[in-house]
């Protein structure tokens, strides 16, 4: 396997797409955006609003993904600002990386190191040694999520709270991405599909269940994930780290290598 050319298919929404297919073209991947989910804001902006102006009674604030971090910034009403001291906790390099970019200061940023499985179980062990008694905790996340680390700071003593700062919708397959599906059609195995969300592999299912074949790869930032795509067919899953190194380490048993220009024009 490692021997055949293999392209890659970034599956993440058009936001996180875009600079990711950017950076693994400059490391020599052949790599092309599919977004698989489209992530739109809330109906109402209220809540988002609303949680704003509380931010000064929390003690820590906890970011599900970059999509919450950017919308929930989006939603800044005028003249509000992160008030000095409160943690933004999370629990992967791309949040992080978000909620710097959004000007959270270094020093108020908390998560798992690089080296680590991005979870909230991981990031818990980061917390739990605090006393959360009273405390008041905001988890900014989409319409859906995982209560597992809720439910820690609960027991834990703390008062969680919840805001939606996005929403996710099923993407429109456009001509862009229709020419790639075709690419992909009449060579399935010389693909390499990266996942982080199940729920982009159902949509895949949909739009094109050839792309599954016992002669497939997909690499997965998450064991539900990895499970999802091997139940789709996926015949080759690997389990990545969500980093950009994790990846491209992956992408080396892969034989993933000689970035074409297809495509340009939805990364550009």
């Amino acid at each position: 396997m490692g021997s055949m050319l293999r392209r890659l298919i970034v599956t993440r929404p058009i936001a996180q797409a875009t600079p990711w297919v950017q950076a693994l073209r400059a490391q020599g991947i052949d790599a092309h955006a599919l977004p698989l989910i489209d992530i739109q804001p809330p109906a109402d902006p209220a809540a988002l609003q609303a949680a704003w102006q509380r931010l000064d009674r929390q003690s820590v604030v906890m970011f599900v993904s970059a999509n919450a971090v950017q919308h929930f910034f989006a939603a800044r009403p005028t003249g509000a600002t992160w008030p000095v001291g409160l943690t933004a906790a999370c629990t992967g390099p791309g949040t992080r990386a978000a909620l710097h970019a959004a000007g959270v200061p270094e020093a108020d940023l908390l998560s798992p190191a690089a080296v680590q499985v991005q979870e909230s179980e991981s990031l818990w062990a980061l917390l739990r040694t605090r006393d959360w008694r009273g405390s008041q905790v905001l988890v900014v996340r989409g319409e859906e999520g995982r209560d597992w680390l809720a439910e820690r700071w609960r027991t834990a003593g703390a008062k969680v709270g919840f805001v939606t700062a996005y929403r996710r919708a099923a993407p429109t397959l456009d001509a862009l991405g229709r020419a790639l599906l075709a690419r992909v059609q009449a060579q399935p195995a010389g693909w390499v599909w990266h996942f982080s969300s199940a729920e982009a592999v159902d949509r895949l299912r949909v739009w094109a269940p050839w792309a599954a074949c016992p002669q497939s790869v997909a690499l997965a930032t998450h064991p539900r994930i990895a499970q999802a795509a091997r139940a789709a067919g996926f015949g080759h899953v690997s389990e990545v780290n969500p980093g950009l190194q994790a990846v491209l380490k992956a992408l080396e048993t892969q034989g993933c290598q000689g970035a074409d220009t297809y495509n340009s024009a939805r990364e550009s």
